[in-house]
């Protein structure tokens, strides 16, 4: 007697690639809870461990780039089916050829791809970064529908001089510039306007258009992570782009305000827990 074939896909699935930090509320652990109460099934796939993240003055770490092919056979196995993919923190250009590699194998023709090029923040690379995970970064960017660089992550990817007040116009010439690189809609996240922090969002065929909030309190970990987070799961259920980035962006700034109400240290992220129930 044939034994019946387990389907695995009868609900939405998101596989989150990013690194897992155990404290300090980033990446996989804020990202994971947030993309669940909107009602899709996240399936991480961990690009490395941490104790805690690395903004602490110290931390255990797991590099998990040479397990990430064998862990990635056994999803091919059970015939896992994507919505959405969803990509973080990339340490190597190793580690970003696993996942183009990834990419190849669950992209499917309506797969929804958001990648998230965690590159750096100022106007400067992060130390982990060289010229050729770069160059391995913008060759992953092809596979993006949705793309959501900081403004140092846009000027790189698009080798514009960074210019923290950058205006309207040479907002729109850098996204211009990645969407030809891949990706449809872009979110240039986390610019600085005088008493606001806001978000250039660009849609192919669209114009392109702004969302601010008032800044409060300074950065801290996870925002980004939780940002990116409800744009995946977002786009996965079909809400529209401006709602979506509208919506992210004033959810971040409530867990901002909640960590400063708790007096939460700034290496602790944002207590979203307290707010996750408002989240729809």
């Amino acid at each position: 007697m044939a034994t019946r074939k387990v389907n695995h896909n009868h609900q939405k699935k998101i596989a989150l690639i990013n690194d897992y930090s155990g404290f300090g509320r980033c990446s996989v652990a804020v990202e994971l809870p947030i993309i669940s109460k909107m009602k899709i099934q996240c399936c991480p796939l961990p690009t490395s461990i941490l104790s805690n993240h690395t903004g602490f003055e110290s931390f255990f770490f797991e590099d998990f780039t040479s397990r990430m092919q064998a862990y990635m056979d056994e999803w091919k196995k059970l015939d896992l089916q994507f919505t959405g993919i969803c990509t973080g923190f990339l340490g190597s250009h190793l580690q970003i050829k696993v996942v183009d590699g990834f990419l190849k194998t669950f992209k499917k023709k309506d797969t929804i791809v958001v990648i998230d090029p965690v590159m750096g923040d100022y106007g400067k690379m992060y130390p982990t970064y060289t010229l050729k995970t770069c160059e391995e970064m913008r060759k992953l960017v092809h596979y993006a529908d949705i793309l959501t660089p900081n403004l140092t992550e846009a000027s790189i990817l698009t080798e514009v001089p960074y210019k923290e007040d950058s205006t309207n116009a040479e907002l729109y010439e850098i996204a211009s510039k990645l969407c030809k690189m891949g990706p449809d809609k872009i979110v240039i996240t986390g610019i600085v306007r005088g008493q606001y922090i806001a978000n250039y969002c660009y849609e192919k065929g669209q114009e392109p258009f702004e969302i601010r909030t008032m800044k409060v309190g300074t950065q801290r970990s996870g925002t980004g992570d939780i940002f990116t987070a409800i744009v995946v799961a977002d786009a996965v259920n079909g809400v529209p782009f401006k709602e979506s980035v509208k919506k992210a962006s004033h959810f971040v700034k409530k867990c901002i305000v909640k960590a400063i109400e708790m007096d939460i240290p700034l290496t602790d992220g944002v207590p979203f827990e307290e707010v996750l129930s408002e989240l729809k």
